[in-house]
């Protein structure tokens, strides 16, 4: 199996981090969608795990789809953040092995040994995961990427605390719902490295470079803490109105964080736009959350929705695009079915969230927000699934960006 990593047919799949983790990442996009919207539409079975199929489908799309892009990310943006080497294929092929034993062990946590097996891969991912990137992370004097260190310790606890629970037969939601918290936090932390580089780009594109963007770490924090806190106030008082409050105050925040965007016609460039809607995603979602707990309503599961399809979604999206592409020696796709692909994840938040808000029927908002979320995944899988498997052919190695680094588009 080494010698195929290192020098075989899967040589280049397994040239950088990301590549593996990124495909599996669209793959699981899809396969999973499928499988939750077969059993709202055509009573197809799940697989039975703790929690039925609720949690599974919470935990495969948090623990599946979304760790799948945070390892792929992190595995190549810390090194390239921190100016140390590329991590080593067996490395990675230890962390793939985990992510899978976590996928087949959960379909079978029915069974106690299998949901043992499933919480040590689930904590053995993200332990072995900040085991690598913690030493590079802490090695900076500036310390500038800690972020990533707390909130991957936050996401082991999180981890821990789904597992245990469902170990004991108690109902395990509460963690998956911090996992979401959690996981809206790294995208802000993530997308104000990504975005200067994306939105300055567009700015000198149309010949606008002597207007700068600045993601400024005084709206950045605020975000976070206001997020971090409903993560807290959910957690332990679900339903009560402090964690309404502080949901709009999260929303608030959100949005007050958008105003480092607004820097004129490059905000509409492609990839500047993308990255803007994830904000304004997750401001209408933790606002609609915080509007639903306060007016007692049933919109917190529509919400809810527009973190997780919507914001969570979109930034997915966007990074499988830019910096898969980028890193496998490619130029940032400005053709037709991006923008497309991206439109479909919105209208697939937008159908999810108008069954508990406009009242649409179950089967149309499920059946239209799945139809729409694996078209735009599956029409990534069509376009990069050559580049991830392939090998490079710009003439540089491993996770270096191109040569000349293009002016994204």
């Amino acid at each position: 199996m080494l010698k195929t990593i290192r020098s075989g047919a899967l040589a280049p799949l397994f040239e950088c981090g990301f590549r593996p983790f990124f495909l599996l990442t669209a793959v699981t996009a899809v396969l999973a969608i499928a499988a939750w919207a077969g059993f709202w539409l055509l009573g197809a079975g799940l697989p039975s795990t703790p929690g039925g199929p609720i949690v599974w489908h919470a935990h495969e799309l948090l623990f599946g789809f979304a760790l799948a892009s945070v390892v792929g990310f992190t595995l190549t943006s810390i090194p390239e953040f921190t100016g140390t080497v590329e991590f080593g294929r067996e490395r990675v092929l230890a962390l793939l092995l985990l992510w899978i034993a976590g996928r087949i062990a959960f379909a079978g946590a029915a069974v106690p040994p299998l949901a043992i097996l499933s919480m040590l891969a689930d904590i053995g991912l993200l332990g072995a995961l900040l085991a690598m990137l913690a030493p590079r992370i802490l090695a900076d004097p500036e310390r500038r990427q800690l972020s990533f260190v707390w909130v991957l310790c936050a996401m082991i606890a999180a981890t821990a605390g789904f597992h245990i629970d469902a170990l004991a037969g108690a109902w395990p939601m509460r963690w998956l719902l911090v996992m979401v918290g959690l996981l809206m936090v790294l995208i802000v932390v993530a997308m104000s490295r990504i975005s200067m580089r994306i939105v300055n780009s567009a700015l000198e594109d149309i010949g606008n470079a002597d207007v700068q963007y600045l993601a400024r770490p005084p709206r950045r924090n605020l975000a976070i803490a206001c997020i971090l806190l409903y993560t807290a106030a959910e957690f332990l008082a679900p339903g009560h109105p402090v964690s309404g409050w502080v949901a709009l105050a999260s929303a608030a925040a959100l949005f007050n964080l958008t105003n480092d965007w607004h820097v004129g016609r490059a905000l509409l460039r492609r990839w500047a736009f993308m990255l803007y809607l994830v904000y304004w995603f997750m401001a209408l979602g933790y606002a609609t959350m915080g509007t639903a707990i306060l007016a007692d309503l049933p919109w917190t599961s529509a919400g809810r929705h527009l973190l997780v399809i919507g914001a969570m979604g979109l930034a997915i999206f966007a990074v499988l695009n830019i910096a898969g592409r980028i890193h496998a020696g490619f130029e940032p796709d400005d053709r037709a079915w991006v923008p497309a692909a991206a439109g479909l994840i919105a209208c697939a938040a937008a159908a999810r969230a108008a069954m508990g808000i406009a009242g649409l029927d179950a089967r149309i908002a499920i059946g239209l927000s799945s139809a729409c979320w694996m078209l735009a995944f599956g029409l990534h899988l069509r376009f990069h699934w050559a580049i991830l498997v392939g090998p490079r052919t710009d003439g540089q190695h491993g996770c270096a960006g191109l040569a000349e680094d293009p002016l994204v588009r």
